[in-house]
């Protein structure tokens, strides 16, 4: 049984303002964003554009209210070559989050990656690794792995539509390719359901690896669209492809519990990107808490 004390919940700032498109909610601060979060019972935060880049100030402002840094995205560009700038940029990125209290970083690869393109479909553009590719990632990852651990922190591979590790198939490779002691897994709901993947399926193949959980949910039509008309991702977005938990298509039921089952501890945190003027986060953010704690209980 997932127990209050092994759970955090958490939400991204993501819903306020947008890291990809910073015109949605361009005008919505960083205070806005944190005291809206408390106000919906959320206990942590990953970290958005607009947070204090100093490590104190940001600890600070997130203590008044209770918060706690979940994790921060960090992009690799190992399948193009970047090699030693994104062991560079990853040790200070490590730093930072560790400073601030984090245990775990987000990652994911972004060679050759059109998910921040808004021109470019998604679905006939996709990104595809050769074997090579593959090699230089599942290597990469591993030196990070070890680098995070000498912090005493874990990376977690986040799959994403419009990358290369976007389908079932390529994060489970993804996985395999990886050393297991090293590489861990973020399982996405809504970027799985969208590559037409089953994320209880993915938790069952690597239950000792999933150590990060961000709960989205899906609107179907907006979906249906996305593929039919061939959008880009940041379009998908812009449309309302995504959503909080409970207000879309996925059922969360099952999802919740199988990491019952595999005695998953760690953060569960909304992130689920829309355009506020549609979407008001602070509603938004009620909404996926109250429906969580309907499920799990807390």
């Amino acid at each position: 049984m997932m127990r209050r004390e092994d759970i955090k919940i958490g939400i991204a700032p993501i819903a306020w303002t947008n890291d990809d498109m910073p015109e949605l909610g361009g005008e919505i601060s960083f205070e806005q964003c944190i005291n809206e979060m408390q106000k919906a019972g959320f206990e942590g935060t990953e970290i958005g554009n607009k947070y204090p880049k100093n490590p104190k100030i940001l600890k600070s402002e997130l203590e008044k209210r209770n918060l706690k840094v979940a994790s921060q995205w960090f992009s690799t560009f190992f399948t193009i070559g970047k090699f030693d700038k994104t062991i560079e940029n990853f040790k200070k990125h490590r730093d930072f989050l560790k400073e601030v209290g984090a245990k775990i970083i987000v990652v994911a690869e972004c060679g050759k990656s059109i998910h921040g393109n808004i021109n470019i479909p998604l679905c006939k553009n996709k990104p595809i690794f050769n074997e090579n590719e593959w090699k230089k990632l599942s290597e990469g990852l591993n030196i990070l792995g070890d680098l995070a651990l000498e912090k005493d922190m874990k990376i977690v591979y986040h799959h994403h539509m419009g990358t290369g590790v976007q389908s079932y198939e390529e994060t489970v490779k993804l996985m395999e390719l990886t050393d297991p002691k090293k590489v861990f897994l973020l399982v996405d709901t809504g970027h799985m359901v969208f590559a037409n993947g089953d994320p209880v399926e993915l938790i069952k193949k690597f239950p000792n690896r999933i150590k990060h959980v961000h709960l989205k949910d899906l609107r179907k039509e907006i979906l249906e669209k996305t593929y039919s008309e061939d959008l880009s991702f940041l379009e998908a977005v812009k449309a309302g492809v995504f959503t909080v938990p409970g207000d879309g298509i996925i059922d969360f039921k099952p999802i919740f519990d199988i990491l019952n089952e595999i005695d998953y501890t760690g953060w569960l945190v909304v992130e689920a990107e829309q355009d506020p003027q549609k979407a008001p986060p602070l509603e938004y953010a009620i909404k996926a808490r109250n429906y969580i704690k309907k499920l799990i209980g807390f």
